[in-house]
């Protein structure tokens, strides 16, 4: 059974050199920690995963070309899609929940996924 994505949940991206930390929309599910949401991807919820190593990132591309081919990674600045699937029978706000099981895509050919829910004090029926 998922478990509730809450503030505080270990974020990956595949392109990214470091993990991320989310920050919840949402509302709080125990005393400490507000609930996200499927459409909890702007900066301020998936902060940067340190640097980017996808070529498709234009920065990447570019300074990669401009040190001969060389793998030049770059300041990471995701640009997220909403995060799927998401529960399918926990909303919160009429949003559907987000759980562990969950992925985002960003616009640079990464895949960001919950390394840790942040915590497991709730689980959700799926």
């Amino acid at each position: 059974m998922p478990n509730q994505v809450c503030s505080g949940a270990a974020l990956q991206c595949s392109f990214g050199t470091a993990p991320s930390t989310f920050a919840a929309s949402g509302v709080q599910v125990d005393a400490t920690a507000p609930a996200g949401v499927v459409t909890d991807v702007a900066a301020s919820n998936v902060p940067p995963f340190a640097l980017c190593t996808s070529l498709a990132n234009p920065q990447v591309a570019s300074a990669t070309s401009a040190a001969s081919g060389a793998l030049t990674p770059q300041p990471c600045v995701p640009v997220l899609s909403p995060w799927t699937p998401g529960s399918s029978k926990v909303t919160i706000g009429e949003v559907a929940a987000l759980d562990d099981s969950s992925q985002c895509n960003c616009s640079w050919g990464g895949v960001i996924t919950v390394s840790s829910a942040g915590q497991t004090s709730v689980s959700l029926a799926d």
